[in-house]
């Protein structure tokens, strides 16, 4: 396989105690080898537990909580406590989260919606400018009008009311530690600070000054310290949640919105007060002999991916080999269809009705998958599963791919599969206590509506935005666990996460050789080939049947487990900086 290697090094060694009440440990965490570019990555076994995330200081917090006899959401939630630190542009508690559950003794899949809301005081206008045209992107993502109610923590207290083993403080300590210590600042923090993405960063304090000390950009192997994050950090695992949501975190939070040098926002005290994450029930359809789920609306990742396994189904990928140019061109028209249908019907189920059992009935997948044929076709048309009962308009939502995703298997058999977002990278750039807010409102449609339809995912009040976050399990046909996996990546998630179910379900991969395979992409648009990989040399393939063709970067950050004959097998993705640890796999 030809990847662009990057050519930086980094081999820095730090430790940290990560002390309970009554207990001290110290660990140490070394930073994988170029975290820009494609590194290659084995393979990573243990017997007992696992945990795969985006940073080694975050896959390490989480093995540390399962090797205290921790259950999943302890590890969960230490991991990413730790994110939020050492991997600001993508994810963190000023962020939400979509979490799929599944408890081993109960045989129960549940998820926990911690998306978050729009405020109180938004309107379907919010993103217009006075001619009542929606404003440019870069004007929409930046400052206080993009920030949604946060809604991880609440995810995480619910979540760990009803499956935490460890004390709620104890899953802090790390974070504590390294927020007080300091952490090593890796080639992937530095290179995406250099590359200036969000023009926000350089502009609003206290993030310029935290992220560019000196008009500079953060260096790697730095030793960065956030003392104002593990301040905040010591009163939530003292007091709470409601350390966050109340008292001076929510007020100085309201504050920084409401008082943006760059668009002010609308979110206000109550909204925060009033914040509640919900559990809904998963997703799940056939594939094979398989039983594949995910996360239900406001989530279009799970319809989406699960709408591209049903569509694939009638073929018999299994006779080609992985990455099969042949294969890639029906997968591409699968997603076609697919994105054809999200970008029309999905929105948040409280306020939209969303027809979740239409776009996955069988008789109506199968229908649409005999529109699949020889030649990329551009023009498949929307679906209608609900035979005219609804009237949507396509959304014009900014979806952008700093997302992080975390998979877990705990000693007693129970797993975690969470996608964690702030959306663009560093979010809205608007910094509170040492982390930075979301801009998760331009999930929603900038414009209400297209003519005279309404858009289905509209700016209203309390609202959650539609998402492309897909975490996802498979399940054997005897009902066991068989895989986790999930990723980053705006909406070409559901490419990713995708690709990588047929890698390991119809080609018999490993979940790393699945996760390294050479990503290709079709959001109903063009189809894009990962800059880089063999996959280059397909372009005349791909451009003969038809295909508008893109070469470009395709960051995915696939992590994943197989339960594969007693044993947890991990793979990270080699496009990132994350590790898979566990028991034995030190």
């Amino acid at each position: 396989m030809k990847h662009t290697l990057a050519s930086l090094t980094v081999m820095a060694a730090f430790s940290f105690s990560t002390n309970t009440l009554a207990e001290q440990q110290t660990i140490e965490i070394r930073e994988p080898e170029a975290a820009t570019g494609f590194q290659s990555k084995e393979a990573r076994t243990a017997q007992k537990y696992m945990v795969v995330a985006a940073n080694p200081y975050a896959s390490k917090a989480g093995q540390l909580m399962l090797s205290k006899g921790g259950s999943a959401v302890d590890a969960m939630i230490a991991t990413q406590l730790v994110l939020t630190l050492v991997e600001p542009q993508s994810s963190g508690i000023g962020g939400g989260a979509f979490i799929l559950h599944y408890d081993k003794e109960t045989n129960e899949l549940i998820s926990f919606d911690g998306r978050e809301t729009a405020p109180k005081g938004a309107s379907p206008e919010l993103f217009l400018d006075q001619s009542g045209h929606a404003v440019r992107w870069i004007e929409a993502v930046v400052g206080g009008r993009s920030v949604g109610v946060p809604g991880i923590l609440h995810a995480f207290k619910s979540a760990h009311d009803k499956y935490g083993k460890l004390p709620w403080q104890t899953l802090f300590k790390p974070a504590i530690e390294l927020a007080r210590e300091g952490f090593i600042v890796s080639p992937r923090l530095n290179m995406l600070l250099e590359k200036k993405l969000n023009p926000g960063l350089t502009k609003l304090s206290p993030a310029k000054e935290y992220f560019y000390p000196d008009g500079k950009a953060l260096k790697p192997g730095t030793l960065k310290k956030n003392l104002p994050l593990a301040n905040l950090y010591f009163k939530l695992a003292t007091q709470g949640i409601q350390a966050f949501y109340e008292g001076q975190n929510a007020t100085q939070l309201v504050e920084a919105v409401q008082k943006s040098e760059i668009a002010p926002g609308k979110l206000a005290l109550n909204d925060l007060a009033n914040y509640k994450s919900k559990t809904r029930q998963a997703i799940c359809t056939s594939y094979r002999v398989y039983k594949v789920c995910s996360m239900a609306p406001p989530s279009s990742g799970g319809i989406a991916v699960l709408q591209m396994m049903k569509l694939l189904e009638p073929f018999d990928l299994g006779k080609y080999k992985a990455n099969d140019p042949e294969a890639l061109h029906l997968f591409t028209q699968a997603s076609r269809l697919a994105f054809a249908d999200r970008d029309f019907y999905v929105a948040d189920p409280d306020f939209v009705a969303v027809p979740t059992r239409e776009l996955l009935d069988e008789q109506y997948l199968s229908s649409r998958s005999k529109l699949i044929g020889d030649m990329d076709n551009p023009h498949f048309p929307v679906g209608d599963p609900t035979v005219g009962k609804l009237a949507y308009a396509m959304d014009d939502s900014y979806e952008l791919p700093s997302t992080s995703h975390v998979s877990i298997v705990d000693a007693d058999g129970n797993a975690i599969s969470m996608t964690s977002s702030i959306e663009m990278a560093f979010g809205s750039t608007v910094m509170v206590n040492g982390y930075l807010l979301n801009n998760q409102l331009t999930d929603f449609a900038l414009s209400p509506k297209v003519g005279d339809k309404l858009v289905a995912n509209r700016v209203e009040a309390n609202k959650r935005p539609r998402s492309s976050m897909a975490p996802v399990m498979v399940f054997n046909q005897d009902g066991s666990l068989k895989l986790i996996v999930g990723s980053p990546g705006g909406s070409r998630i559901i490419n990713y996460v995708a690709q990588t179910l047929v890698g390991v379900l119809d080609w018999g991969l490993s979940p790393q050789a699945a996760i390294d395979l050479p990503k290709i992409t079709n959001r109903n648009k063009y189809t894009t080939l990962e800059k880089g990989t063999e996959l280059v040399e397909q372009v005349p393939f791909f451009e003969k049947k038809g295909h508008e063709v893109q070469v470009r970067d395709l960051n995915s950050g696939l992590h994943a487990i197989e339960l594969k004959d007693g044993h947890l097998v991990g793979g990270a993705d080699p496009r990132r900086e994350g590790v898979a640890l566990g028991e034995s796999s030190e």
